[in-house]
């Protein structure tokens, strides 16, 4: 059997939930919230808040009531302040209604003791408020977890590798897990597999830069699988295209790529000719299976060329139709016929 096939022992996010999200209250739907203390409220108290949630942000009387059981209210005192603050520092009612069904004890915070040190910290960093507001709603641990004993080390861990607050940012906003996550049993055992494997410190950035769900999501096991299925492929441990084909793989399920190598072969490609193309430019299967589509059918119907031609250079299917290929159909049709297919990438 090739080895271009892939195997079923990694595909996709390795959280499965066995209930559709519109049937579990928004703060259980998050893999890593963390388990609160279910309070036990009188029937008044739970009332009070069940229509504070309602009232003031705009919660279903369903998902209100599931929330009121894990925050214990009755005065609007604290809640009040919580939301004032959020509201003053740039958070829209959206974002704050998000928060609150991720994190309902949030509106219990005390806004200087535990809110307003880690949105400062953020800020520092060159985070926008537009930008901290976006992923607190998402993030919500990062509220929870300690700012000296969690965030701050996990940061300078990450300003290390990546050896830029930009790029820690841009990070952040791709995950905000990463800082909430046990930087000795999640990320540095996946950075040490890359490095023992030979993968160089750049391109180890780079895929935490761009990947960094890869490093806060999934199990060890299944990026240590992920990284074998790679280097079975055929892939250079010193070349970047390594990091880029996994971060190709982790995007898609088993299913989705068989559905994309069927789209290659409908025109014709074997299965050599796929795993070729994709050695040469991984992003060739990160396109969808309507894209391929009309490329293959740009450069197949309209140019003529052969699949072993295009796999050539596969980089060349990634080019958009309508704003690079179609305004120079008569030039590169030419050159395409004499087997150049890189001269479409000339400017």
């Amino acid at each position: 059997m090739s080895k271009f096939c892939r195997k079923t022992i990694f595909f996709g996010s390795c959280y499965v939930r066995t209930l559709p999200p519109t049937s579990i209250p928004g703060f259980l739907q998050n893999p890593y919230f963390f388990p609160l203390r279910l309070f036990s409220s009188n029937s008044n108290q739970q009332s009070f808040a069940v229509s504070y949630l309602i009232k003031e942000l705009g919660f279903s009387p369903e998902s209100a009531l599931s929330a009121s059981r894990y925050v214990d209210f009755h005065i609007p005192e604290k809640p009040d302040n919580v939301i004032v603050f959020l509201k003053n520092y740039g958070f829209s009612q959206t974002q704050i209604s998000s928060l609150v069904r991720r994190y309902p004890t949030v509106l219990l915070s005390d806004v200087k003791k535990t809110i307003l040190p880690k949105l400062d910290f953020l800020e520092a960093k060159g985070v926008s408020r537009p930008e901290i507001a976006k992923i607190i709603s998402f993030f919500p641990g990062i509220l929870q977890a300690s700012l000296a004993r969690r965030l701050m080390p996990s940061y300078d861990f990450f300003k290390d590798l990546l050896r830029s607050d930009e790029k820690v940012v841009f990070s952040i906003k791709q995950s905000g897990h990463l800082l909430t996550r046990n930087i000795e049993k999640y990320v540095a055992p996946k950075i040490d597999i890359l490095r023992e494997l030979g993968v160089p410190y750049t391109n180890i950035a780079t895929l935490f830069k761009y990947e960094a769900k890869a490093f806060s999501m999934i199990s060890l096991d299944h990026f240590r699988k992920l990284v074998n299925e790679v280097e079975e492929m055929g892939f250079d441990v010193m070349k970047v295209n390594f990091v880029v084909a996994m971060r190709v793989l982790r995007s898609m399920s088993k299913s989705k790529w068989e559905s994309k190598v069927n789209a290659y072969k409908k025109w014709g490609w074997s299965d050599e000719e796929i795993s070729k193309a994709f050695q040469r430019s991984p992003w060739c299967m990160g396109l969808s299976e309507d894209k391929i589509t009309a490329a293959l059918d740009f450069y197949s119907s309209k140019m003529g060329l052969t699949p072993s031609v295009i796999a050539k250079c596969p980089v060349v299917l990634t080019l958009s139709l309508e704003k690079r290929l179609v305004p120079r159909n008569e030039v590169p049709a030419v050159m395409i016929r004499f087997k150049n297919p890189r001269s479409m990438l000339q400017k």
